[in-house]
């Protein structure tokens, strides 16, 4: 791709038609422009100069930290994977008119620097700390000045797949693959309020819930909260008073089969009809695995029996919330919307994409994927017509965001000229 034209080709099928390369001047990603005109609305250039720290000296700083920042995030929102990518789309019409005013008239960074941006810059201490304070910000931007009285946060694992020898990375029995065992925690809509990577063999004790769930329900209210997901908070005791303002709902193993296994209620031969019984219990097994200074907390069993099986379909959760059996359930079950969004990220995104050996550069790069969602996400239900609202990311990136365009230079502004139809 550049500027020098090349000779102009005909073709034998169509002799009035003429084939010319131009590849710096035309671009197939004009969409992100409404993408950047909302995080200047939104603030991102003094978020990033606020948590971000460029460890560059004297004069040695030929792209700004906000041009690489943002290459890194529009990127990944346009469904481009790898900092492979960044080679061709340096002499890309809108990655220059994303950039800064110096960056519009020659190109932005090519791999070996988008590489050394992400890897070593953000796997500082202090800015991986400042991405994820970053990310709860952007997407607390909307709720500063009308903060609601009850939040409900989903929080679920997934997997991200490697296929190499990253560190940390491990056979997943339960996923049957090696691979990391990421934790997020969402709000109601959508928007991923923080990440945490875990190495594969982590569970909800050990490695992510404690150092992901506490500050995120720190920033989404000021009132009540409630959480619910398939994994159980982490005792940690600065977390204590936190979580005591805090109903949870969560889904438990199958360890509370062996307190009802000697129970009549629990099977039914051959019952005449479908049908569904809840009963609660406590148990000190569960209330361990609580954080300390909560003291109660029950154990619900929803107990299905359905016609022609011979042992009834048993489900745990433990929770702290008060009401009846059969409504803590029901809000249990509400709460599915989780995976939903994780795999939106994943094909739209691509952060489960953490192909570099250390794992604090995979850390980053799922956070950075992170953002790049939650840009999307606001985008979407903030921007967009309600009638595409409910649109996957990855229906916006083939849509609107791949728009083709031509870029037009003038003395003292530049034209992108875009495709009437996508």
């Amino acid at each position: 791709m550049g500027d020098a034209e090349s000779g102009a080709i005909r073709l034998s099928f169509n002799p009035q038609l003429r084939v010319e390369f131009r590849g710096a001047t035309v671009t197939s990603d004009a969409g992100l422009l409404l993408p950047r005109e909302l995080d200047e609305r939104l603030g991102l250039s003094a978020l990033i100069d606020r948590h971000l720290i460029d460890p560059r000296t004297g004069r040695n700083a030929q792209f700004p930290l906000a041009d690489l920042f943002r290459q890194s995030i529009y990127s990944r929102l346009a469904g481009y994977e790898d900092t492979n990518d960044a080679e061709r789309l340096a002499e890309d019409p809108t990655f220059r008119m994303l950039a800064s005013r110096d960056r519009r008239d020659t190109s932005v960074a090519l791999t070996s620097k988008l590489h050394w941006f992400e890897t070593d810059v953000l796997a500082e201490e202090q800015n991986y700390q400042g991405l994820t304070r970053l990310n709860a910000e952007l997407v607390q931007h909307r709720a500063t000045h009308s903060r609601p009285r009850r939040v409900v946060l989903d929080i679920d694992r997934s997997e991200s797949p490697v296929h190499g020898t990253q560190e940390q990375s491990a056979y997943n029995g339960h996923f049957e693959s090696v691979c990391y065992h990421p934790l997020f925690v969402f709000n109601p809509e959508g928007d991923c309020l923080a990440a945490k990577l875990r190495p594969a063999m982590s569970t909800a004790r050990r490695g992510g819930t404690r150092s992901c769930c506490p500050s995120s329900i720190g920033t989404a209210s000021a009132g009540g909260r409630w959480w619910s997901g398939r994994t159980r908070p982490s005792p940690c005791r600065r977390s204590t008073r936190r979580w005591n303002a805090v109903g949870c709902a969560t889904r438990s193993g199958c360890r509370p089969i062996t307190c009802w296994s000697g129970r009549s209620t629990i099977c039914s031969p051959g019952p005449a009809a479908d049908r569904v019984t809840h009963r609660s219990f406590a148990t000190a097994a569960f209330i361990t695995g609580l954080p300390p200074g909560i003291a109660r907390a029950r154990v619900i069993a929803k107990i299905e029996h359905h016609l022609g099986e011979l042992f009834p379909r048993v489900g745990f959760i433990v929770t702290t919330l008060t009401g009846t059996n059969r409504a803590i359930v029901r809000f249990y079950n509400q709460r599915g919307t989780a995976e939903q969004w994780i795999k939106d990220g994943k094909s739209a995104t691509h952060w489960t994409r953490l192909s570099c050996h250390r794992f604090r550069a995979n850390e980053v790069r799922l956070l950075l994927g992170v953002i790049a969602y939650n840009l999307g996400n606001l985008l979407r239900r903030l921007v967009l017509p309600v009638a595409i609202q409910d649109w996957s990311l990855t229906s916006l990136q083939q849509r609107p965001l791949k728009t083709g365009g031509r870029l037009i230079r003038h003395a003292r502004y530049f034209t992108l000229q875009l495709a009437e139809a996508t």
